[in-house]
């Protein structure tokens, strides 16, 4: 049993750790909760069952007392980790962060080396690792199927709702207050075509721009929020009444209001951000973004993130000097087909279709969220400091979306040495 405390209890804290835990009660208990909004901290509490003297207001308070548990999951906002990071780390707690670590450069750098200088378990949340669909491509580069690699081209669709809902509207739409969007969205692609590589990047050049969901866009008359009398929210397809004011009630809906009563929903897109135009906002982060990265040994791979697609879905190409493999990571049941990866042999000719229909659990990132977090936790109880995600892994691709941005606002080639001297 690993007991541990949570600071930050929103969408990330609640519906995924929390969850988890009173899942899997024999392995996972929360005991203390920190929480600035009184709402959340309680209806974390009450499911927990954690008394009042362990439910705190901050992370400062929470990490103020003597160590109350073995490891802690730190949920908060993007640019609000690296302080409660570095100081549970040293009062002796193993480490579960959010992604991004930081969108600071020198920041990634010091936790990586906190976790090391006092010997902790530091997982960042790199789900796609722990997915089925990535572990299965992952076993066909290592058993040497395709040779060795030589370049990847990595896609993903962020799909239109999904970027009106986060990076539009909502906590990551301005990148002066949380962190660029090839950091807060793409990590998890950057983390996985590193762990597929297999060898560390060298350069950096990248790409993008916010080209769609701006002002000059709005249609004629598209009025501030979509709850007005707006003329053209019957032809619009980013509507806010359309997204969260239908039948579902489960993310990205939930994260709108408490209270998932039709009332409460339509009052906070009366009222709260996620009920402005998209035309609008006062978004900055980009709507597409390309980035080209070189490996030691000459190795290349490219990375395309596109708001403009109707799911949220992944594309990936492999290609190796004895075979090349193909795939689609779309969720189960839209459409079977795509829930496969082909390898091709160059020598035989030969076709291998490895299906991955189910992704094992249907749950948040196709099961992932449910594989890190007992991956975590089972690192935890058994002291096993080298999981499938860490840190000193996590790091270098940070780095690399960090270097990415710095391409795209700088308009050069950025060497990976130049973002390891920010330290």
């Amino acid at each position: 049993m690993v007991n541990a405390i949570l600071i930050g209890a929103g969408q990330r804290g609640y519906e995924v750790y929390g969850e988890c835990a009173l899942e899997h009660p024999s392995d996972l208990k929360f005991i203390a909760v920190a929480e600035p909004d009184e709402a959340r901290r309680n209806r974390f509490a009450q499911a927990h069952k954690i008394p009042n003297e362990l439910c705190f207001e901050s992370w400062e308070k929470i990490l103020d007392q003597p160590k109350l548990a073995d490891a802690a999951f730190i949920c908060t906002q993007d640019r609000m980790h690296t302080e409660p990071t570095l100081m549970a780390l040293e009062k002796g707690y193993h480490v579960l962060l959010e992604k991004p670590m930081s969108p600071v450069a020198g920041e990634c750098i010091a936790m990586g080396k906190y976790a090391e200088k006092y010997n902790r378990i530091f997982s960042i949340c790199h789900v796609l690792r722990y997915s089925e669909f990535f572990s299965a491509i992952k076993e066909v580069i290592d058993c040497g199927k395709l040779g060795e690699i030589i370049n990847i081209k990595h896609a993903e669709n962020v799909a239109f709702w999904h970027q009106a809902h986060s990076f539009v509207r909502g906590n990551w739409r301005n990148s002066n207050e949380t962190s660029p969007m090839i950091l807060q969205k793409c990590c998890h692609d950057m983390d996985i075509i590193l762990w597929l590589m297999n060898r560390s990047c060298t350069k950096v050049s990248s790409f993008g721009s916010l080209e769609y969901f701006k002002p000059e866009n709005a249609p004629a008359g598209a009025t501030e929020r979509c709850t007005d009398a707006c003329p053209v929210k019957g032809t619009c397809p980013f509507n806010a009444e359309r997204f969260y004011l239908g039948e579902n009630t489960h993310w990205p809906v939930s994260v709108i209001s408490e209270d998932m009563s039709l009332k409460a929903r339509r009052k906070a897109l009366e009222d709260g951000p996620y009920g402005r135009c998209v035309y609008h906002c006062d978004n900055n982060v980009v709507d597409h973004q390309v980035t080209a990265l070189e490996f030691e040994g000459g190795a290349t791979a490219t990375l395309t993130m596109c708001a403009f697609t109707p799911d949220c879905t992944r594309f990936i190409e492999v290609m190796g000097t004895k075979g090349y493999l193909r795939a689609e990571m779309k969720k189960f049941g839209e459409n079977a087909r795509h829930n496969e990866i082909v390898v091709e042999n160059f020598l035989t000719g030969e076709v291998e279709i490895i299906p991955v229909s189910d992704f094992g659990l249907m749950t948040g990132h196709e099961g992932a969220d449910v594989l890190l977090t007992m991956g975590f936790v089972k690192q935890v109880a058994e002291h096993d400091s080298e999981g499938r995600t860490s840190a000193a892994r996590s790091v270098q691709s940070h780095l690399m979306s960090l270097a990415a941005e710095k391409s795209r606002v700088e308009n050069r080639q950025i060497p990976m040495a130049e973002m390891w001297a920010m330290s």
